[in-house]
């Protein structure tokens, strides 16, 4: 008897969580179009971040106050990212060299 009423109270929370699961549906928004630039423009680009962290580095920033620096800091931050865009090139994780050496090692 025991054995009867785990089952079915199993089967019933197995049934009642994967009809809770499908119900949760996430809407996605469409994805953003990409702005593709020219050569030119993206060494324009990438001359214009290295002048702005020349003339941060050649600040004095002991006369700017905590937000100040935040701000600065925040600046610099989204510059390294947007380099990083705008460089191209392909950047690969530690765990997917070991992966790649790995796969290397056995199929040689």
């Amino acid at each position: 008897m025991k054995k009867k009423v785990y089952l079915l109270t199993t089967a019933l929370m197995l049934t009642f969580s994967a009809s809770q699961l499908k119900a949760a549906t996430v809407i996605t928004e469409p994805a953003a179009k990409e702005i593709t630039l020219t050569d030119a423009q993206k060494e324009a680009k990438l001359q214009a971040i290295k002048t702005r962290v020349e003339e941060i580095k050649a600040m004095d920033k002991s006369q700017l106050n905590k937000e100040q620096k935040q701000e600065l800091k925040s600046e610099l931050k989204s510059m390294k990212a947007q380099a990083r865009g705008l460089g191209g090139g392909i950047y690969l994780s530690v765990g997917a060299i070991i992966i790649i050496i790995l796969l290397l090692i056995l199929i040689l």
